[in-house]
């Protein structure tokens, strides 16, 4: 079947919720037995997204290919549980950066270079280039910002192209608006969504469809009030209200059949019958859920949780498995020290250091580390949590009192934590092979000797202290395929775990990581000694 586009655009507002209305969207569809693909146009002008402050824009989400990316792809593949690739991330440097590329080498003739055609034609041959990499069925691309944005506009101008490139049949706008309600005035307003239609019509861009996001159901009126000013029909306009369980919006789009009026316009019927029984047993599941289990999550952005989103997620999906609300305290390392560690872990469960950069905080992680340690609190390091780990141990059980990393100190000789094997500081990025040893915590967590992860790195364990580890006691439970550490575990605690990759990019609602599921389980045996 020729490949049909859905393109999301946002009004009146920005945190309107199109990536998890887009990603339910994509989930309906994928119920129906057709092969979806998601992709998001950034406005912005950097090229990598892996550069970008997690403290402003968020954490960064890696794909398999070890495209460095924006967060929102980490929604799209936990609500689809598709892995995206590197087409499925698109910014106006990114845009820019190509047409500038192409200009060098001469590929235009000595043609002036202008938005139209140029750029646009760029941005239209990623809408290609997602379908063909991905053999999708349905492309659903979300535009950021909101209609009126100067940044947006080459993007906008290229999906309006695409009805007339690609067919009526084959193409669907659809328009996510704020439809406020005046707690003063006890209405509610369709002005906004009227004049962010307009705004988008003007550009020439009519919607098909309308998600109108409330804070509150309304009546039919409203509907009729919206169709009736802006020329979309009632049965095509949708209710996005505010829900408590995020997982609740595919089942109530569903509910309006929302699904079944997108398919109607692409003139598709279903390959298959629609289940969504798992959905709607884990939305029964958080909803009984009684008993609550408290994780320190400690970091340098916890002051802007979105740093941090995907270990959020991934231990909230290992929660819901284990039949535990996960609570997390957020504690930022720059105010933790030997004095007040214990006082500021004396409530929680469990201990998380995630992934991050630099030398700020450090030694506020490495105190958390010692005192989970001493203390047998299950603690699971990522990344750079696995690698103050290991420094840690180095200095207070190994006793080597400048255990280091060459992220801290470069010049320091002989470092714990070393750049790659390979002698580059460049990040390790994308989908790579584990193998995990038999008899350890780890096979017994995966329940296989082969696994894939994510990485993003830059540094990584030492292989010339490996024997002064192991003779402490201490277990390297996996090893890529150069030979370099990635997973580690302390066998004199219940749960003591560090790994090198980020295991959380794999995390999904109805498929939590077995390192998750394996933290929160100690953790419920933590809280219940």
């Amino acid at each position: 079947m020729t490949t049909k586009f859905i393109f999301v655009t946002g009004g009146v507002v920005s945190s309107l919720g199109k990536g998890i209305m887009a990603s339910s969207v994509g989930q309906l569809l994928k119920k129906q037995g057709f092969k979806v693909t998601m992709q998001k146009f950034d406005p912005y002008i950097n090229v990598n997204p892996g550069l970008l402050s997690p403290s402003q824009h968020g954490e960064v989400f890696v794909t398999d290919d070890g495209s460095e990316t924006d967060l929102d792809l980490g929604h799209y593949e936990r609500f689809l549980d598709e892995n995206l690739n590197q087409e499925s991330s698109v910014t106006t440097g990114q845009i820019y950066a190509r047409v500038i590329e192409k200009e060098k080498s001469n590929v235009y003739k000595g043609a002036t270079i202008q938005v139209i055609p140029h750029i646009t034609d760029e941005i239209k041959q990623k809408l290609i280039s997602v379908a063909k990499s991905t053999k999708a069925d349905i492309v659903i691309t979300e535009i950021g910002g909101t209609v009126g944005d100067i940044e947006s506009l080459p993007f906008l101008e290229a999906i309006r192209q695409a009805r007339k490139d690609f067919g009526y049949k084959n193409t669907l706008y659809i328009h996510t608006t704020l439809v406020p309600f005046l707690k003063a005035a006890k209405e509610i307003k369709t002005k906004p969504t009227q004049h962010s239609v307009k705004e988008l019509m003007s550009l020439g861009i009519a919607p098909d469809m309308l998600v109108l996001r409330s804070e509150m159901p309304f009546d039919k009126g409203i509907k009729e009030k919206i169709s009736s000013f802006c020329d979309v029909k009632k049965e095509m306009i949708f209710e996005s209200v505010d829900v408590e369980i995020i997982y609740q919006m595919i089942l109530n789009l569903k509910q309006q059949k929302i699904d079944t009026q997108i398919l109607k316009h692409f003139r598709l019927y279903p390959k298959q019958q629609q289940d969504l029984s798992e959905w709607k047993e884990l939305i029964n599941k958080i909803e009984s859920l009684q008993k609550t289990v408290k994780i320190a999550v400690i970091g340098r952005h916890i002051s802007f949780h979105d740093a941090y989103l995907s270990v959020n997620e991934a231990l909230k999906h290992a929660g819901y498995q284990q039949n535990r609300n996960v609570e997390i305290k957020w504690l930022d390392s720059t105010k933790i020290n030997a004095e007040n560690v214990g006082i500021r872990l004396k409530d929680v469960q469990g201990v998380l250091i995630p992934g991050g950069f630099g030398q700020s905080g450090i030694e506020g992680k490495l105190q958390s580390i010692k005192f989970a340690r001493e203390n047998n609190i299950p603690f699971l390091g990522i990344c750079l949590g696995m690698q103050l780990a290991l420094v840690e141990f180095a200095k207070n059980v190994i006793n080597i009192k400048k255990a280091t990393s060459k992220e801290f100190h470069p010049y320091a000789k002989n470092p714990i934590i070393d750049y790659l094997k390979d002698g580059k500081t460049e990040k390790k990025t994308g989908l790579h092979k584990i193998k995990i040893k038999p008899k350890t915590l780890a096979i017994k967590l995966y329940q296989t000797t082969n696994i894939s992860e994510r990485f993003r790195h830059n540094y990584e364990f030492n292989l010339a202290y490996e024997k002064e580890f192991l003779n402490k006691g201490l277990v390297f439970s996996g090893y890529n395929q150069n030979g370099g550490v990635e997973i580690m575990e302390n066998p004199e605690n219940d749960f003591f775990v560090g790994v090198q990759y980020h295991p959380e990019y794999l995390s999904r609602p109805l498929r939590p990581h077995p390192l998750f599921i394996g933290f929160i389980k100690a953790v419920k045996k933590f809280q219940n000694s």
